[in-house]
């Protein structure tokens, strides 16, 4: 099990399973979808301790139609999205990560593999402050590709755009 995030209680800065989130609060669970093989990624903003699942982006219409959720779909850039009618909100998400998926979170240009090198992970996001980052450069599979052009804007409920947010940190 991936371990979480510890921090005191108001030490640190919010992190999901570890991962520093931006100011914007905005972190995405990028993976490889099992049966369209494509780069796929479920986009979230955090408020408090909770977060919410904002939109789905990928490579392909077919990601989109698996989810069978209502709500605003575009496609622009070779990258088809899907802004959620009712965002769901979560205090914490259980996961299954394989090298398959390949889960991984992102986070102001910044990565952490949530998949064992083989076997399965069971994986609980959650939101806590942390002092450490458990994060490190994005490998070239996220780093090169859309994952890194996708941003969520905290203060506007429907847009995906091109934002600082994904701009690697040192």
């Amino acid at each position: 099990m991936t371990l979480l995030a510890a921090g005191a209680s108001g030490a640190g800065r919010p992190a999901v399973d570890g991962l520093l989130l931006p100011p914007s609060g905005v972190f995405a669970i990028g993976y490889i979808h099992s049966i369209y093989h494509a780069p796929s990624a479920e986009v979230f903003t955090v408020q408090g301790r909770r977060f919410t699942m904002r939109a789905v982006v990928s490579t392909s219409g077919g990601v989109l139609d698996y989810y069978a959720l209502d709500g605003q779909r575009g496609h622009a850039a070779g990258l088809w999205t899907l802004r959620l009618a009712v965002p769901a909100i979560y205090d914490e998400l259980p996961l299954i990560a394989t090298p398959i998926g390949r889960r991984t979170l992102i986070a102001g240009g910044r990565c952490l593999p949530l998949y064992p090198a083989s076997g399965a992970a069971q994986v609980r996001l959650t939101v806590r402050l942390a002092l450490d980052d458990r994060g490190g450069p994005c490998p070239r599979a996220y780093s090169q590709s859309f994952f890194l052009k996708i941003a969520y804007s905290a203060t506007e409920a429907t847009a995906t755009s091109a934002d600082a947010t994904q701009t690697p940190q040192g």
